[in-house]
């Protein structure tokens, strides 16, 4: 089987942990050793997110006042080099010396009058207190918007159009390789004024929409998103939550998701679904050979048979709306 695995930024730097390289790499190091004994049963492609390590890089990069900040392509290009390294030696520490492990920049291209721009969501960098991030966005001219019981930093997210370089995908994959690819969403670029060059744009693409479109240029088999939270809950934070195990996209387009977090991920899960037939999983990364083996996580698919975990339709929408 055809994975595309898609890992949260979120989930490879945990909530509440300091932003260490030493974090970074031991998450990663837990996370290899479940990916490597995926990629012995099936075909594996590893994208991931970047939000917290895009965000500290910014920080980095504003504090020295001799140049200009660099740009959040040039930052994202930075990020899926890191991460994609420790992923990749990880991996190859965990399988046989012979199965090639490959790390590839991603360059993906986005609408340059996509409305993102215009209207900021993606979430980047550290958690703040509400005091913080008001300093922070007088004295950094940041946008910034509430994210679960804080508040962070948000940057233009424009929808991918179109995964650029895939044909290098499939060749590795066609000889065995275990691929890494448009980690952080991949590098946006737009097409330049002549038509026919690119270059690239201040945004950071949101990694679970351009996984999903990934997974359908290459007719993946499955997506999995796997992030910090074991499925997706309907009211959540709230006494009634409750965890949904199966579910079609049509019952899950009757209710909002956070455009920060867990929208995203539902709306590239239902896409892929719609899109190409197949499923698409989205729960904890701590769980991806169970969600694989269908005993966790959420399974969405447009198969029949009535949603599970008390999703009804016409259900209020109780999460918050998209900002």
């Amino acid at each position: 089987m055809r994975l595309v695995v898609a890992l949260g930024g979120n989930a490879l730097l945990r909530r509440g942990q300091s932003f260490s390289a030493e974090h970074l790499l031991e998450n990663v190091k837990g996370v290899a050793a479940q990916l490597a004994r995926v990629a012995l049963q099936h075909e594996l492609v590893v994208t991931h997110g970047n939000g917290p390590q895009i965000g500290l890089l910014a920080l980095q990069n504003s504090a020295y006042k001799a140049v200009a900040p660099y740009p959040l392509d040039m930052l994202g290009a930075q990020t899926e080099g890191m991460i994609g390294y420790l992923l990749e030696q990880e991996l190859a520490n965990h399988l046989p010396p012979d199965r090639c492990v490959a790390s590839l920049l991603t360059r993906v291209e986005v609408d340059p009058g996509d409305p993102a721009f215009q209207r900021p969501t993606k979430p980047i960098g550290p958690v703040y207190t509400k005091d913080e991030a008001d300093k922070l966005a007088q004295a950094m001219h940041w946008r910034i918007a509430a994210d679960g019981t804080g508040f962070r930093r948000v940057v233009a997210s424009p929808r991918p159009v179109r995964v650029l370089g895939v044909n290098p995908v499939r060749w590795l994959l066609h000889r065995q390789a275990v691929v890494i690819a448009a980690g952080g969403g991949g590098i946006p670029v737009v097409r330049a004024a002549d038509g026919k060059s690119r270059e690239g744009v201040d945004a950071v693409i949101d990694k679970d929409l351009t996984s999903a479109l990934l997974a359908q240029e290459l007719d993946a088999d499955c997506l999995l998103i796997a992030t910090d939270v074991d499925a997706v809950y309907l009211d959540w934070g709230t006494p009634q939550e409750r965890a949904l195990r199966k579910a079609r996209p049509r019952d899950l387009q009757a209710h909002l998701f956070p455009a920060g977090s867990m929208g995203p991920k539902v709306q590239a899960a239902c896409g892929f679904a719609l899109n190409t037939g197949k499923k698409a999983l989205i729960g904890s990364l701590a769980q991806i050979e169970e969600m694989l083996a269908g005993t966790a996580g959420t399974e969405i698919s447009t198969g029949g048979g009535a949603a599970q975990g008390n999703l009804k339709q016409h259900d209020p929408a109780l999460f918050s709306k998209p900002a």
